[in-house]
């Protein structure tokens, strides 16, 4: 029996709910995903019709947040052989999954209250989320048309946080209610701001800096854990807003070492989105194969939709 958000013990010195033994250390909300979950999400494939979520690995340059440009080079094996090197290449540099050694809470540890992964080098690897795959019932929460149709346009630019009441009234007016393992994609607009934007623009600073996401608060986290989320996506650089707000905390704290929370980022929503629209129906088959990436942090999302 899994606990409610408010019935899970909270950590004596930070204060914030935790599910260390609720959940399984290495898969965390993963573990929400079983044949059965799997076998239902199947249903939802009505078309066929398949679409990528993913961006080109190149899209975002210059790479946010400083990180390096990856550098692609085909170098010749042979007279009729080619083969490609990528250097610099860092898995989060675009659509990507966070993994539980991504982020930890202090000193006192990463999800399931590991300390010392020396000790450990096995556990937490992103490996783990490769050796199962993660296929489940995607719904998209197309907060952005949602804003827009009820004329409140979202900027997602501007830094706006995304409260967890709004992503409900989101999931209500789009007809939705969540199953347990269901993988919920959020649609800020941000990559159809970023696609828009000039190469000048792009090279801005503030674009890692100020963005439009998720409100880092305890309802939120509150929210993903009550739904029983297998995974929680967005097409934003981060999930959660930027900039933050030290009053209300750190979603990532919250979700990756706390509640072992799944978490993917820049997302490719907008196909999708666009042919929900048209379909009336916000749910599909929802399929992705993280980097089988020993000990890995994360990796890119390999994610995919289909209808």
């Amino acid at each position: 029996m899994i606990p409610a958000y408010d019935e899970l013990p909270r950590h004596p010195a930070l204060g914030l709910p935790y599910a260390w033994d609720v959940l399984d250390r290495d898969l965390g909300s993963l573990s929400h995903l079983d044949d059965t979950t799997r076998l239902a999400a199947v249903a939802e494939a009505r078309t066929g019709e398949s679409i990528a979520l993913n961006l080109p690995l190149d899209l975002l340059d210059p790479p946010l947040f400083g990180r390096a440009r990856m550098k692609h080079r085909v170098v010749a094996e042979g007279r009729n052989t080619f083969e490609d090197v990528l250097d610099a290449f860092n898995p989060q540099a675009g659509s990507q999954w966070d993994g539980l050694r991504h982020v930890r809470a202090r000193e006192y540890g990463y999800f399931g209250g590991v300390t010392d992964l020396d000790a450990d080098p096995d556990a937490l690897g992103i490996q783990h989320w490769a050796r199962h795959g993660i296929v489940g019932r995607g719904v998209l929460l197309d907060v952005a048309r949602w804003a827009r149709s009820a004329g409140r346009p979202l900027d997602p630019f501007a830094g706006t946080e995304i409260t967890a009441a709004e992503l409900r009234a989101c999931a209500t007016a789009q007809g939705v209610a969540f199953r347990t393992g269901d993988i919920a994609c959020v649609r800020t607009g941000w990559v159809t701001g970023y696609r828009a934007l000039s190469r000048e623009d792009r090279a801005d600073a503030r674009l890692s800096a100020v963005f439009s996401g998720l409100r880092a608060d305890e309802d939120t986290a509150r929210f993903v854990w009550d739904a029983r989320l297998a995974a929680v996506c967005a097409d934003n650089p981060a999930l959660e807003s930027a900039p933050g707000d030290p009053a209300v905390g750190s979603l990532h704290r919250r979700l990756l070492p706390m509640l072992g929370t799944a978490v993917a980022e820049l997302l490719d929503l907008d196909r999708l989105a666009a042919r929900c629209a048209e379909l009336g129906r916000w749910t599909f088959l929802f399929a992705a194969v993280p980097l089988p990436l020993t000990r890995g942090v994360s990796s890119p999302s390999n994610a995919l939709a289909v209808l």
